[in-house]
C-alpha cells in the first residue's frame, strides 16, 4: 500500500463508523451567482434530454459554458467537467464534441480533494479503487478515500461503507451510514430503506421512504411505487400481507402508477429534479389524487436566495 495522505487513515471494518458529516458544509461558503447561472443553465440542458438527442449545436453549447464556468472557479461546474472528461459528451458521430480523458478527471478531482471538497475525495477514492486516470491501482488506498469522503458528508462514501458493514454483518452500522445519506437528500439511501423496510414488512415505512426518495429524486423510488399501485401490492408481498396493505388504503390504482411512471421516465432523463411538492399533487394514500397537469407541479421552485449546490 502506498503512503497516505496527511489527515486520511487506513479504513478497518472493526472501527466504529464515522460521524454523520454534511458535504454542503465543506464546500465552498460563497460563490459568483453569474457564474453559477452559466454552469446551471448548460446543466439543465444537459438533463433536458437523453444523450442521443442533442444536436451537435446543442453539445457544443453544453460543453463550452460549463467548461467556462470551471475555467471561472464555480466547483459544480468542475465536478461536471470531470464527468464529462471521465465519459465524454455527445454519444453520436453527429453530436459528439469531447472525448473521454480519465487522466483530465481525476486531475480534477485531485484539486477538489486537496480542498477537501466530498465528491472529490469520493471521485478519487473510485479511480485508486480501479486504477484509471493515471490513479495507481490500490484498495486500501481507496478505501481510505471513501472513509475520508464519507466522514466530510459524500452521500456516496456513506452508501458505500453501509455496504461494507452489510456484509461483515454490522447491520446497525449499516443503518447508520445508510441514514446518514438519507438525512442529506440521497435517492439510492431511501430506496435502501425502503426495500428493507418492505422486507421486514414494515409497509408503511416503506411507502414513505420511497415516497421521499421520489422527491429526492430517485427513479428506482418512483419504480418502486409505480409497481405497488399497479396492482394493491409488490410481486414480493406475501399473499398473507395483501390485508395489511389494503388497511394501509392501498389498492390498484391506475391513475397513480401513471403518475410514477410518467415521473419516472423524467426522472430517467433529469435525475437532478426535486419534486418537493409531491406530496401535494401525488400523495400516499389514504389521502385523494388532486388534479394535476404533470410532474411541473411537483418541482420545487427554485430558491430566490444564494445559489446552492
Amino acid at each position: 500500500m502506498h503512503a497516505l495522505p496527511y489527515g486520511y487513515k487506513k479504513f478497518n471494518l472493526s472501527d466504529p463508523p464515522p460521524a454523520c458529516g454534511r458535504w454542503k458544509a465543506h464546500m465552498p461558503a460563497t460563490r459568483d451567482p453569474a457564474t453559477y447561472r452559466l454552469y446551471i443553465e448548460a446543466r439543465n440542458v444537459w438533463r433536458s434530454k437523453i444523450a442521443w438527442q442533442f444536436t451537435h449545436e446543442e453539445a457544443m453549447r453544453i460543453l463550452t459554458d460549463v467548461r467556462k464556468a470551471a475555467d471561472l472557479g464555480d466547483w459544480g461546474a468542475r465536478a461536471l467537467m470531470s464527468h464529462f472528461y471521465l465519459y465524454g459528451l455527445g454519444v453520436l458521430e453527429s453530436n459528439h464534441v469531447l472525448d473521454a480523458d480519465p487522466d483530465k478527471a481525476v486531475e480534477i478531482a485531485r484539486m477538489a480533494a486537496k480542498e477537501l471538497q466530498p465528491w472529490g475525495v469520493y471521485d478519487l477514492g473510485v479511480a485508486y479503487e480501479h486504477g484509471y486516470g493515471g490513479a495507481h491501482y490500490d484498495v486500501d488506498l481507496a478505501w481510505a478515500y471513501y472513509l475520508k469522503a464519507a466522514e466530510l458528508g459524500s452521500p456516496e462514501a456513506q452508501m458505500t461503507l453501509a455496504s461494507a458493514y452489510a456484509h461483515e454483518g454490522r447491520l446497525n452500522d449499516e443503518e447508520t451510514m445508510v441514514q446518514c445519506a438519507y438525512q442529506q437528500g440521497h435517492g439510492a439511501a431511501a430506496f435502501a430503506l425502503g426495500v428493507d423496510r418492505r422486507v421486514s414488512k414494515k409497509f408503511e415505512d416503506s411507502a414513505k421512504y420511497f415516497q421521499e426518495g421520489v422527491k429526492f429524486g430517485s427513479e428506482d423510488c418512483a419504480s418502486a411505487l409505480k409497481q405497488l399501485f399497479d396492482t394493491g401490492y409488490w410481486v414480493t408481498t406475501a399473499e398473507e400481507d395483501k390485508p395489511a396493505l389494503a388497511a394501509l388504503g392501498v389498492r390498484a390504482d391506475l391513475e397513480r402508477s401513471n403518475r410514477y411512471s410518467i415521473i419516472y421516465d423524467t426522472l430517467k432523463i433529469n435525475p437532478d429534479l426535486k419534486l418537493g411538492r409531491l406530496d401535494k399533487v401525488l400523495p400516499l394514500p389514504p389521502a385523494k389524487l388532486p388534479e394535476w397537469s404533470g410532474v411541473d407541479d411537483a418541482v420545487e421552485p427554485e430558491s430566490k436566495g444564494p445559489p446552492t449546490y
